[in-house]
């Protein structure tokens, strides 16, 4: 099956600094495709390049079986998009702006009901009459999804759609993004640092790192729930660590963290590895066996330097 986005050997450069370095990807029809980095690790650099605001310096995109370069405007048509925060009038109501926003996305006129059921979409029909002034952050950022979706593209990709949201304006944003995909039928890709939200809804991944590509796969797959990841803290964490690597748990070793030694194991094998310990007389101080997406970011990653990025 020919893939909604392409991209080979993409790169973008700001003089010297490599803000894109030779990205590789594709994403599947139908497919919520989560794009993790964190902050400045140049997924809103390829986003902009993905939507033609700003030129490549190597590499191709291709869309829909298109050269993105040689098709833009027929490309553009099949898509929608919102960059971070979007921009919507707000002393004018939400069906003012989705009405005003239908006729500049080429000139479509839609009804009033067909407006209203966008807006139902959304879940903003009940405040379809109120100026957008008084909307939360969260409801602005569905007002900016449902103008995206007023020429009802196949792909929408969202750069950082929960920035700044309280929680329940993530959980609405999580949960239209599920809608979006399973009920409509919508591609979307979804641009985040907040790992625990992707985590929800992506179906498949890709993480970069200063601007490359790190992994890229079927979220099931990088991250087995039959695989744990094991937080230890010893008195003596160098020396546990040699210990450790000198046994047969060694082919389990993660890179030695600052506070902790981390081994990946199957849960199965958690209390083989307690006695373990006991037996070789490490003085444990904690033991916490962990799986999640932010664990395993921090393995492919830098991001264990920077790991604050990755806890709001």
């Amino acid at each position: 099956m020919q893939p909604v986005i392409k991209v080979t050997n993409l790169s973008k450069h700001f003089k010297e600094f490599a803000a894109v370095d030779n990205l590789s990807f594709s994403v599947n029809k139908g497919d919520v495709y989560g794009f993790l980095g964190q902050n400045g690790a140049g997924k809103s650099t390829t986003i902009r390049m993905l939507l033609t605001l700003i030129e490549p310096t190597a590499g191709e995109i291709e869309m829909f079986g298109m050269q993105l370069s040689a098709h833009r405007k027929e490309i553009l048509k099949q898509a929608g998009a919102v960059i971070e925060k979007p921009d919507v009038y707000k002393y004018l109501t939400a069906f003012e702006n989705l009405q005003l926003f239908s006729r500049i996305s080429g000139g479509i006129k839609l009804s009033r009901a067909q407006l209203l059921d966008q807006l139902e979409i959304v879940g903003l029909k009940d405040r379809a009459f109120s100026k957008v002034k008084t909307f939360s952050q969260g409801m602005k950022q569905r007002l900016g999804i449902a103008i995206a979706l007023v020429h009802n593209p196949q792909l929408l990709i969202l750069d950082e759609p929960t920035n700044g949201l309280d929680p329940q304006g993530i959980a609405d944003v999580r949960n239209l993004i599920l809608h979006l995909s399973k009920e409509r039928g919508k591609t979307i890709v979804v641009s985040s640092h907040l790992l625990s939200e992707i985590q929800l809804i992506a179906n498949r991944l890709l993480i970069i790192d200063k601007g490359k590509k790190m992994v890229e796969g079927n979220a099931s797959e990088l991250f087995d729930p039959a695989q744990t990841l094991v937080e230890l803290e010893t008195v003596d964490n160098k020396q546990a660590f040699a210990k450790l690597q000198a046994s047969q748990w060694s082919q389990n070793m993660q890179p030695l963290r600052e506070a902790t030694i981390v081994l990946k194991i199957d849960k199965q094998d958690i209390p083989s590895l307690h006695r373990s310990l006991v037996e070789m007389q490490i003085p444990v101080l904690s033991l916490r066996p962990r799986h999640s997406l932010e664990d395993y970011f921090l393995q492919v990653t830098t991001g264990n330097q920077h790991v604050e990025a990755f806890t709001n």
